[in-house]
């Protein structure tokens, strides 16, 4: 797991998911998003705008798993 420090109050999920390496692309990420192939604390996410705050673990199988912190 790695952690990514973020200076603002959250960051979008699709940005962070390019932020983290995770994605090359906000295409890309948009399509992990809404195929439903990614966990936001556990739980499937299809908001690929949904705000991803200090302490949420974001997670893509087979891709990584991140933590904000």
């Amino acid at each position: 797991m790695t952690e990514i420090k973020i200076t603002t109050e959250f960051i979008k999920l699709d940005a962070l998911l390019k932020f983290a390496s995770i994605t090359n692309s906000g295409g890309e990420a948009k399509s992990l998003i809404q195929d439903g192939q990614v966990l936001v604390n556990g739980e499937i996410c299809t908001m690929r705008g949904k705000k991803i705050r200090s302490g949420d673990t974001v997670s893509v199988s087979g891709r990584g798993e991140v933590t904000v912190c």
